[in-house]
């Protein structure tokens, strides 16, 4: 049986889960008020509540809401098929402030017409933020898909400096503003 250390992180986006194993960080998501997470597959295991464990994770997730730091620095414990591994693999290429389409994902991985494919890959990723599935848009620019929710996909790649589109947008919605917590 594996252990798991977690805690959780009242960031300016809400609440988020942090999990970690031996490896590395292996769950970053949105609170959705159930710890450990029910909706994941884990396996076996002993979870154990830890501020020391994933302090790392919490001091560097600290100084990216602060615009301190832009790349992390973390052991990874990803979890998945291969063809998801090469989808976050290749998410984790995506430079800090930029952003690359679903059809651009599919063809970073050698597979073009799978764009729908890498998005589904994009909505399984245990490691939100760090695996920056954020900084992929709809290829008309527009924001679409995220776990968190469009206006917290937003808020971040406003915080990144990134530019997507035409007009800066959400489908249907009206721009938010970046407000430091």
């Amino acid at each position: 049986m594996e252990n798991y250390y977690y805690s959780q992180l009242n960031s300016p986006i809400g609440s988020l889960n942090i999990a970690v194993s031996e490896r590395g960080l292996m769950l970053l998501d949105f609170d959705g008020g159930h710890f450990p997470p029910r909706n994941r597959k884990f396996g076996d295991a002993s979870w154990h509540e830890s501020a020391s464990k994933t302090q790392a994770t919490v001091r560097q997730l600290s100084e990216y809401f602060a615009g301190r730091r832009k790349d992390f620095n973390l052991p990874l414990d990803l979890r998945g098929t291969s063809f998801q591994k090469r989808c976050w693999q290749a998410l984790l290429e995506i430079p800090y402030g930029e952003t690359r389409s679903y059809a651009e994902m599919a063809r970073a991985i050698g597979h073009p017409q799978a764009f729908r494919a890498v998005g589904m890959a994009n909505h399984d990723n245990p490691v939100a933020i760090i695996v920056p599935c954020h900084r992929v848009i709809a290829s008309d620019g527009t924001l679409a898909g995220y776990g968190g929710g469009l206006p917290i996909k937003q808020r971040l790649l406003e915080l990144e400096g990134a530019r997507w589109g035409a007009h800066v947008k959400i489908r249907g919605q009206q721009p938010l503003c970046w407000r430091a917590g």
